[in-house]
């Protein structure tokens, strides 16, 4: 198979480009044209042959089209492809002020100015990024650190899989009959295949594994917690409020620990882009993002127990203990950042396709085998956009269904616009999943109109749920109270008959002394990443005056 292309389109300097993307030229066909009808025509055989193109990079001033218009027709035809404008000096200024709007609207990825010399480092720090992102969310990996052997996809072999994209691990599914499955089956030794077959990093490969053993094949078993040490602070979760804990803690010096059930990162982990977080212009994918965060808090001490939920919480005079299917931790200071799960559907026969064509979540690895087929997300927030988003580039149809009138209420602007422009994406107010079938997979869902009541019937390739928060609380003791939703209460919203000395928690802190929570389980929080993250920041002071008041 050829390699993926860069499609280099420029009528006046096209000389310049050439020169800039000679770097990429051992891992990328470049292919270099003088007008938006030239890339159109050369678009149409890369695809015809089967190939793919990763990058347009095309001059805010084509001969023979609006750089959008000519962008919005190679679309249609490879729509994965990410889009940069590059303009040169002289028209830098006008050009980034007509195209403005079209980039909020997410017409194309990134406008940068075209390089006056070698070495501009800045531009193709851009570049690969936009690269790494494209390469990430759909191409298959080069070298993958783990394999996955199953005749077809079914609800276990996308959950390992999409954890094992979540942790920023690349992973390749192979069939037994193909060689790759063959030299697998061989080191089962005439054992009975049970599937997925996974093997993790050229160990033993690990029949019909959960998640969890996945987990543990990989990172080791986390009962490893060294049970005779109190630590100043562990964090329950490790989502983008508890990984910024983490960070701003261990940079501190506290003793730290993370305690994560399943992948780093929690629901933002699986947002394809998160295109509204300070700092990163372009954008960044939540699983890269929580990924970096695990690094930075790895690089100031914080340590990391994964695969063992946190099954209770024991109060104590100055030290706290979590129970965990793996052995308790002692922590002087405890931090909730355990996030929310997606509410479920409760319809019967939708939740028995869960993983057969119907996901919660935005299930980043399943968007590539929506190829073709019409698809629909359920959920108003800015989870279910950028899901929308994102499978828009494999889906022939993508349809949001939402209960309000309009996705105002709910959802980003930047968002509202980049899918009013998508031509795959449409919404469909007023309306709710009632029913749902296939024949081994999801084929149908059945719609309600919630203002008339009337049904219809759809052919549906995919469902995706994200029907907001719910919080997962059983395992907190009576002593931390919890609001009518059952999310942890803080500060002055707190009961007043729980006040101490007549004086409310702090900000962040629970009803229990020395226990505090931050992130989407905290009753009043914004459900944003951002806030969940200025929250974990926030709450560290807090953590060092309770341990000053404990010595």
């Amino acid at each position: 198979m050829p390699n993926p292309a860069i499609l280099l389109v420029s009528e006046n300097h096209s000389d310049v480009l050439e020169e800039q993307f000679w770097r990429y030229q051992r891992d990328y066909d470049l292919h270099t044209v003088h007008s938006a009808t030239q890339a159109l025509a050369v678009t149409e055989q890369i695809h015809q042959a089967g190939g793919q193109v990763a990058l347009y990079v095309a001059d805010s001033r084509l001969p023979d089209s609006h750089v959008l218009k000519a962008f919005h027709e190679w679309r249609s035809i490879v729509a994965t492809a990410r889009r940069l404008v590059v303009a040169h000096w002289d028209n830098f200024r006008e050009d980034s002020e007509a195209l403005r709007l079209g980039l909020a609207k997410g017409k194309f990825d990134a406008m940068l100015l075209m390089p006056r010399g070698v070495r501009d480092e800045e531009f193709h720090t851009a570049v690969t990024e936009m690269l790494s992102d494209w390469g990430s969310t759909v191409a298959a990996p080069e070298v993958d650190a783990v394999r996955i052997i199953t005749p077809s996809i079914d609800a276990q072999a996308l959950a390992i899989r999409d954890f094992l994209y979540r942790m920023g691990m690349p992973v390749r599914t192979y069939s037994p009959e193909s060689p790759e499955g063959q030299e697998i089956l061989a080191m089962l030794d005439g054992a009975e295949p049970k599937y997925p077959i996974v093997r993790p990093m050229n160990g033993d490969p690990v029949c019909a594994p959960t998640v969890h053993d996945v987990a543990i094949s990989i990172y080791g078993a986390p009962s490893d917690i060294d049970l005779d040490q109190v630590v100043d602070l562990a964090i329950v979760g490790g989502g983008p409020a508890g990984l910024a804990a983490a960070v701003y803690g261990a940079s501190e010096g506290l003793n730290t620990v993370v305690v994560e059930a399943e992948a780093i990162g929690g629901q933002a982990g699986t947002s394809s882009m998160i295109r509204n977080y300070l700092g990163f212009p372009r954008g960044i994918s939540g699983m890269r993002l929580a990924q970096r965060a695990r690094g930075q808090a790895i690089r100031f001490g914080t340590r990391f127990f994964t695969g063992w939920g946190v099954e209770g919480l024991r109060l104590g005079e100055g030290i706290h203990t979590l129970e965990t299917g793996g052995g308790e931790i002692r922590a002087r200071a405890v931090i909730i950042a355990s996030g929310v799960s997606y509410r479920k559907l409760r319809v019967e026969s939708i939740d028995s396709l869960v993983g057969l064509g119907v996901f919660y979540g935005a299930a980043m690895t399943a968007a590539k085998e929506m190829e073709d087929r019409d698809v629909y997300v359920v959920g108003g927030g800015n989870s279910a956009g950028q899901a929308a988003v994102h499978l828009s580039r494999f889906a022939r149809s993508v349809t949001i269904l939402i209960r309000r009138p309009s996705l105002a209420e709910t959802m980003s602007d930047y968002l509202i616009n980049e899918i009013e422009y998508n031509p795959r994406i449409s919404v469909q107010s007023c309306a709710e999943v009632v029913d749902g079938g296939g024949e081994g997979r999801l084929d149908w869902i059945e719609i309600k109109n919630t203002d008339t009541g009337e049904l219809s019937r759809h052919e549906a390739g995919g469902l995706f749920l994200l029907l907001g928060a719910e919080p997962q609380c059983d395992w907190l003791p009576e002593q931390v109270v919890l609001d009518e939703r059952g999310f942890v209460l803080t500060g002055r919203d707190v009961p007043k008959e729980t006040w101490r000395d007549g004086l409310p928690p702090g900000n962040l802190e629970t009803t229990a002394p020395g226990v505090f929570a931050v992130g989407d389980i905290r009753a009043g929080s914004m459900k944003r990443v951002a806030s969940a993250t200025g929250e974990g920041a926030s709450v560290v002071p807090l953590v060092h005056n309770w341990l000053e008041d404990l010595r």
